[in-house]
Formats: structure tokens, sequence, C-alpha cells
């Protein structure tokens, strides 16, 4: 952060007009387009945010992620993604154990899974319903 004394000197830099221009190859200087230079805002300062498109939707804080409805193909289709993980890390956690056991330990968290799956789905798409419904609806006050 700077100091006191690095503001009151940055501030007085901004408060000077300046003419801009360029030096071109053989040392003379040209004068800049006034559409090259940043327009100034209304109390002063420089804007230097670009310009936003026209006719494009003003996005927030959050992305426009639409969220599917809960469906059990979905978290099937999830298991079969993290089924061989886990039976991977059965045979790595279990290495004492035969082949049996770690196959059904690794079975039952995978039939543990799809619920789980389609629970957290299912509550990840109530809450972007009231999200979307509470953005919809008008505000008065």
């Amino acid at each position: 952060m700077p100091t006191r004394k690095q503001r009151r000197r940055q501030e007085k830099s901004r408060r000077h007009e300046y003419e801009y221009v360029y030096v071109d190859g053989e040392g003379n200087e040209v004068p800049v387009d006034p559409e090259e230079v940043r327009p100034e805002k209304k109390n002063g300062r420089v804007d230097t945010r670009a310009p936003a498109a026209k006719g494009a939707p003003a996005r927030g804080r959050r992305g426009q992620r639409v969220i599917e409805p809960p469906s059990w193909r979905r978290a099937l289709k999830r298991a079969a993604i993290w089924a061989p993980l886990l039976v991977v890390a059965m045979m790595l956690i279990n290495r004492n154990v035969s082949a049996l056991q770690w196959a059904t330990s690794a079975l039952f968290l995978v039939a543990f899974f799809i619920p789980i799956s389609y629970f957290t789905d299912s509550m990840a798409y109530r809450m972007y319903r009231k999200r979307v419904d509470r953005d919809a609806t008008p505000k008065t006050r």
C-alpha cells in the first residue's frame, strides 16, 4: 500500500493535463487521435475498463450455469466412473484380504454411492431452482 506522500504525488500527477504524442522513426512528434486516448469519467478519473459489448447480457458474479434435474441414469454413470477407482483403492488398502472380500466391499461402496449421488444432485437442483425463481421475481420496494 502506498504511503500518504506517494498517494499525494500520484494524485498530483493525475490532476495535470498532458498532451499525448507519438514519436515516429525520424524523431518527429505526431499528435495522437482523440479516439485512441482513453476517455475520462465524469469525476475526472480515467476509465480503464473495456467497453461492454452492446446487446450482451450482463453477467453477475456467478456464471450462468444451468443445473439439470437429478436423474438415476446420471447417478449410475457417475458410479460407473468411480467404481474402478474404488476397486483399486480397496485393493491397495486391503492388501491382506482376499479378492472376494475387497470386491464385495467395493461393490457395497458403489451401491451406497449411487443414492448419495442422486441425493446431492437433487439438493443442488433445488438450490438452483430457488435461486432462479428468486432472481426471476420482480423486486418491489
